[in-house]
């Protein structure tokens, strides 16, 4: 920042900075009161920082004029969409300037016979999954706010969802991206064929990195044939040790689902006390598999899976339309969760799937020491568990109480040969752990990277 202009602030900027912007963006791409402002200051994370300023670029130019001119006056950039990450990694803690990309929203290209998308970051998922859909092709990654989240936050935090076990992340469909860096170059990685091993990967370096390398305005996804037909079993169990023994037979016989979900004993205990449930009182666990193809294949599969299951309690089938049924049971977790409190404590991590049960019991055993509820379910396919910790926030105390909580459940997680994070990503919500893992050999080259893009630090700093 220019000296004469330091004892001229406006939330953290000067007046000769704003009017800098304001000659870059038209009128109602600049949002400068506290009003407008205050919803870019938090995600679904909870925290909370006011940005000094919201910029709404609309065009890839905007975005380079405004990171060239960020550069020069070392003004950090918070990169931005629908905010539906749970770890604070868009809030702009240190300061700075939030750039939201919701007005680059457009579907450049959707071609049929290359099977790859052209989309813009403000691209909600859902639209996209629709729009493909109409030419009888797939996007499949599917996080749970896939109807509201956008594709550049998802590639920002290599989102997953349900369909990862057998197709994968968004990491695994990001074949090129377009990126403006500080400074204002614009970059492309990859692109539209399907292989590329020219130099290094750096389209992968940038999936994942939450905002601190570059700011995406463009990228080409790979798409897959639509599977004409699928079917969903759900079958619950006396014991939760009987469950994961059907995972594993299923697996085993050489069976790959399209989604395999588990919800343990305290889920269904929590969503049978929130709405009238198919299963027996007698239930601990349940599964919810879902297989997908032609529809020849999918009744070989559905008689298959349910030859596996012969120690349910309770199994029933549906195809195609019918379905919605059996998934709404595993969406209502979320609202039923709050029957045990009014405040939550979301975390997702990553086990090996031979430790499961391990990881669920022990995570249990912890959230019992300090007397608190919790909700563990998730991913059973590619062992990626949701945990949930349930509070009051009101009690004096509790959000220490909490914190310490969350912290035994990460070590342990850690001790399991697992992961802090299998698709939410890090931001500030797990940076503390960031030394455990990775570890300051891999931190270090981190850093190094992160010089490489961002030498003076303002995009997303304090992340990572």
């Amino acid at each position: 920042m220019r000296a004469d202009d330091k004892n001229r602030k406006f939330s953290g900027l000067s007046k000769v900075q704003l009017k800098a912007l304001k000659r870059i963006l038209p009128l109602d791409a600049l949002l400068l009161t506290p009003q407008e402002k205050l919803i870019y200051g938090s995600d679904a994370g909870g925290r909370f920082a006011m940005p000094w300023a919201v910029v709404r670029p609309q065009t890839v130019d905007q975005v380079q004029r405004i990171m060239h001119w960020a550069e020069q006056e070392r003004i950090p950039i918070i990169p931005r969409a629908r905010a539906t990450n749970v770890v604070s990694a868009c809030v702009p803690h240190m300061g700075g300037i939030v750039m939201s990309c919701l007005k680059m929203n457009r579907i450049l290209s959707v071609d049929q016979r290359d099977f790859t998308a052209h989309v813009q970051p403000g691209v909600i998922t859902y639209e996209l999954q629709q729009a493909v859909r109409g030419k009888n092709l797939f996007y499949p990654p599917d996080p749970a706010s896939l109807r509201v989240c956008t594709i550049g936050g998802n590639i920002s935090t290599n989102a997953g969802g349900m369909h990862a076990v057998k197709y994968g992340v968004t990491g695994d469909y990001v074949l090129g991206l377009e990126v403006v860096l500080p400074g204002g170059e614009l970059i492309r990685t990859g692109g539209r064929v399907h292989k590329n091993v020219v130099g290094y990967d750096l389209t992968s370096l940038l999936v994942g990195a939450e905002g601190t390398l570059g700011v995406i305005v463009g990228a080409w996804l790979k798409l897959l044939p639509l599977p004409s037909f699928s079917a969903t079993i759900l079958a619950c169990f006396a014991e939760e040790a009987q469950a994961i023994a059907a995972v594993d037979k299923i697996f085993a016989a050489g069976m790959l689902p399209a989604a395999f979900e588990f919800m343990p004993a305290e889920v269904l205990s929590c969503l049978s006390g929130y709405t009238k449930m198919p299963w027996p009182e007698s239930a601990g666990a349940a599964l919810i598999i879902q297989v997908d193809g032609t529809e020849a294949k999918v009744e070989q599969d559905i008689s298959f899976v349910s030859s596996q299951l012969a120690h349910a309690l309770h199994l029933e089938n549906a195809r195609q339309n019918e379905q919605e049924h059996i998934w709404e049971l595993r969406r209502l977790i979320n609202p039923a969760s709050f029957r045990l409190g009014p405040d939550k404590c979301s975390d997702d991590v990553c086990v090996p799937r031979s430790r499961i049960l391990e990881a669920v019991e022990g995570i249990r055993g912890i959230a019992c020491e300090y007397s608190l509820p919790v909700l563990v379910f998730g991913h059973v396919g590619d062992g990626n568990l949701h945990v949930n910790f349930m509070y009051d926030g009101s009690i004096k105390g509790m959000k220490n109480q909490v914190s310490r909580c969350r912290r035994e459940t990460l070590r342990l997680v850690l001790e399991l040969d697992g992961s802090i994070s299998g698709e939410h990503g890090v931001g500030l919500s797990k940076k503390p752990f960031l030394t455990s893992q990775p570890g300051p050999g891999v931190l270090r080259l981190m850093r190094g990277i992160k010089k490489v893009f961002d030498p003076h630090n303002i995009l997303n700093p304090g992340m990572l």
